[in-house]
């Protein structure tokens, strides 16, 4: 068995014949990252002229010296000792002769799965001995973080599509069902965008994701080639937001009027229940009111519409993921994320996929600042992968001693 450089097409076709795998492991993303400043390269491992492991590598200059990405891990079968230590010293010895002097990774190893109320519903079996064949090749395990700061998630939220979608609807969270209904009456509307239309999406994220505009035209352009690329927006209509103000505002004046009717040719208007009800219906007509002066100020600023939440999805083989995803928190109430993510899973699961990765989490068994994030995506009925997380192997023993002596403190590198 050898190691061998693949072009493009070579691993793309053992990629696509590979089962367990991400979008992070494709010719796109490589692409991608070549556009900021990242090399790349293809490499297989090779017996009896067919491909039966692979990974990409994304090489970044770090003062100087060559660091190797492989963004979660390599295409080959962890439980295989053979094959993992073959793949493992074969990379170690490619990878050094070009002056390489480590490789991270964070591979797709599931060691537990929960369910949306944090239930462990699966525990792999074969975890403790990857684990510790992994570290008896060389691997050091970078601990098990509990948030955002490794390489890539150590959770992930997935959304089972495998059945109707009017199940899957079911399966979200009573009050977010009503958050989606709400949304839909209020004038919530999705749109399928394009290129063009991402700067909605840089401007709800430029806060979030460490990315300029040019790295979300990038991903749109590489995927959108092979049609895996889709871009949605949601847009609230504010000419139907103002009628739906408009219609509740009446009613509620006519409810307290005829409330104020009732309790005076009853006389009974001095009992603290009327005056408490009577109080409470001004109140809430005033609220309405105001809802309708702020609808004004809004419409009269944004006479087309506005723009409130958006979502960058890659469709890769019978996974949908959730690249990049954001909202305008002046317009949080309205809802709006609720709705466009129920969209997309209902047009989704009617167009045959099985999963719809949305995306990164914290640890969830941890209370943390991000817990409303864990909580928004358990509420759409996701399961959670925890993964392994973080590992380095050196590829160049003398490159890397000087480098870590050169930077005695390190950093944990996210790409």
């Amino acid at each position: 068995m050898t190691i061998k450089q693949l072009t493009n097409e070579e691993f793309t076709e053992f990629a696509n014949n590979y089962e367990q795998k991400s979008i992070y492991q494709t010719k796109e993303y490589a692409f991608i990252m070549n556009k900021q400043n990242f090399e790349s390269i293809f490499l297989g491992l090779i017996d009896n002229n067919q491909v039966i492991a692979a990974s990409i590598f994304l090489i970044e200059k770090l003062d100087g010296f060559k660091y190797a990405y492989a963004p979660r891990g390599f295409l080959l079968d962890y439980n295989n000792t053979t094959l993992l230590k073959e793949f493992t010293n074969g990379i170690k010895n490619f990878l050094g002769k070009l002056n390489v002097i480590a490789v991270k990774i964070n591979p797709l190893i599931i060691k537990n799965i929960y369910n949306s109320n944090k239930d462990i519903i699966y525990t792999n079996p074969n975890f403790d001995n990857i684990f510790n064949n992994l570290k008896k090749l060389g691997y050091y395990h970078l601990g098990y973080n509990n948030g955002f700061e490794a390489l890539k998630p150590r959770y992930e939220a997935i959304i089972d599509l495998n059945k109707p979608y009017y199940e899957a609807f079911a399966n979200i969270k009573k009050e977010y069902r009503t958050k989606i209904r709400s949304a839909d009456r209020n004038g919530i509307t999705i749109y399928k965008g394009n290129q063009s239309s991402l700067k909605y999406l840089y401007l709800e994220t430029q806060n979030k994701y460490p990315r300029d505009l040019r790295y979300y035209e990038d991903c749109y352009f590489f995927f959108n080639k092979s049609n895996k690329v889709d871009f949605y927006y949601a847009k609230l209509d504010i000419n139907h937001f103002l009628k739906n103000l408009q219609v509740k505002y009446q009613l509620k004046v006519q409810e307290s009027e005829k409330f104020n009717h009732d309790v005076i040719m009853t006389k009974n208007y001095n009992s603290k229940r009327s005056i408490a009800k009577k109080i409470s219906l001004e109140n809430q007509a005033s609220e309405y009111r105001a809802n309708l002066i702020n609808a004004t100020n809004i419409m009269s600023n944004n006479p087309n519409g506005v723009v409130v939440a958006s979502i960058l999805t890659i469709k890769y083989d019978d996974t949908i993921y959730m690249m990049m995803d954001g909202y305008d928190s002046k317009y949080k109430k309205f809802n709006s994320k609720h709705l466009l993510i129920w969209k997309l899973i209902e047009k989704y699961a009617k167009e045959g996929y099985k999963k719809f990765n949305i995306g990164g989490l914290p640890n969830i068994l941890v209370d943390n600042k991000l817990k409303g994030l864990t909580q928004f995506k358990l509420n759409f009925g996701a399961y959670v992968n925890e993964y392994i997380g973080d590992l380095e192997l050196i590829t160049n023993n003398s490159l890397y001693f000087i480098y870590r002596n050169a930077r005695p403190l390190g950093r944990i590198f996210k790409r």
